[in-house]
């Protein structure tokens, strides 16, 4: 497909700046992928919409989705962690403001980190970066990678735990840049843009989806039976890399660090023997499973990096559901799900979504693909 095919107008304010008051409160879209179905209001025993006071439809919220899984079926959850990974500095001499955004530690012992910088032209190797007027927190930098990428040796003499809470101590929640050019980051976000159940650190940007599942949510869900595994992709910028070619197929992302352990692996696998449901939670989750996943459609354990891009045609080997936000045009989540529920079904939601007032980003409102 092309890249043009994946175009269509966002006006600016359905992009959610600020998640809802609570985290399953978002609305939720549903997509039966066989019939072309589409969900988006309650109803009554007799199928009738539901309306509210003033007579409006009662959109389906996030809380819903109990509603599509039984007993036995399985959800595969991103545990991965998001660490506090945009920083602010100034360059010595000149003390210009420095954006200093965290991908990842290079060695520990040299205290290297690659990174992202911004303005990218004022930053040449051998310039010294300083993050508090009067603290002890320096870098240097000492390699271009990119463009805007360069290795930092940060010169702070301590242990290395030490050293990471001082350097995180530093930093904010790295939201993507649609929502910083538009609002400031809060100490709150930091919480905000994490998912309740993160575990293992290494993200520089939230599965978004997940952000959707609170406390009281999975409770339900482990009442009704559900099982959860929990896989590790931790997720990097390469979503909202601008894709600049209009052949799809010229296009390489990012890669990604991942693991799939053999609980997991068990799990699920048990659970797609039995017939049962696995739905996995985002599209970071749904390319590490679909990296890891056999031949047979089983998932096999897998340690090492991924840079799957999917996009259609695209048949899944993993799972028969995908639950994800709405996302940008042009935007990898969104071919991910076109991927899964087809490009004609999955375009009509996002036409559906921006009609009816759906937010969009990783802060906005939700879609579910079931198979009928």
């Amino acid at each position: 497909m092309k890249l043009s095919q994946f175009k269509f107008k966002l006006p600016e304010e359905l992009v959610a700046l600020e998640p809802t008051a609570h985290r399953d409160e978002c609305r939720l879209m549903v997509l039966h992928r066989k019939s072309g179905k589409i969900e988006t209001t309650k109803q009554d025993e007799n199928g009738k919409d539901l309306k509210d006071k003033d007579g409006n439809p009662v959109y389906l919220d996030f809380r819903n989705i109990l509603d599509y899984f039984d007993e036995d079926d399985t959800f595969i959850f991103n545990d991965t962690k998001v660490f506090p990974a945009r920083l602010y500095g100034t360059k010595e001499k000149t003390d210009a403001k420095i954006e200093v955004f965290l991908l990842r530690e290079l060695n520990r012992d040299l205290r290297l980190w690659d990174v992202l910088v911004e303005p990218a032209r004022k930053i040449r190797i051998g310039n010294k970066l300083f993050f508090e007027d009067d603290g002890p927190m320096v870098a240097e930098v000492i390699d271009n990678t990119t463009s805007r990428g360069r290795t930092l040796r940060f010169l702070y003499d301590c242990p290395h735990d030490e050293f990471k809470q001082e350097l995180f101590a530093l930093g904010a929640a790295p939201l993507p840049r649609y929502i910083i050019d538009r609002r400031p980051a809060t100490p709150e976000d930091m919480e905000l843009f994490q998912t309740i159940y993160a575990k293992n650190e290494g993200a520089v940007t939230a599965p978004a989806t997940g952000l959707h599942f609170s406390r009281e949510l999975l409770k339900r869900m482990e009442i009704r039976g559900i099982n959860f595994a929990y896989i590790t992709l931790h997720c990097g910028l390469g979503n909202f890399d601008a894709i600049e070619v209009e052949d799809l197929t010229k296009h390489k992302m990012s890669s990604e660090q991942m693991f799939v352990d053999k609980e997991a692996c068990d799990i699920v696998n048990r659970t797609k023997e039995s017939g049962h449901r696995v739905c996995v939670v985002g599209v970071s989750t749904a390319r590490a499973t679909e990296t890891a996943v056999g031949t047979d459609g089983l998932l096999k354990e897998f340690e090492g990096w991924t840079n799957k891009f999917i996009f259609p045609p695209y048949e899944f080997g993993m799972s028969n559901a995908l639950v994800a936000n709405f996302y940008h045009p042009e935007s990898p989540m969104m071919m991910i799900q076109a991927s899964f529920g087809g490009y004609d079904n999955v375009y009509k939601c996002y036409t559906q979504a921006v009609k009816h007032g759906y937010k969009f980003g990783c802060f906005g409102d939700a879609l579910l693909i079931v198979d009928d």
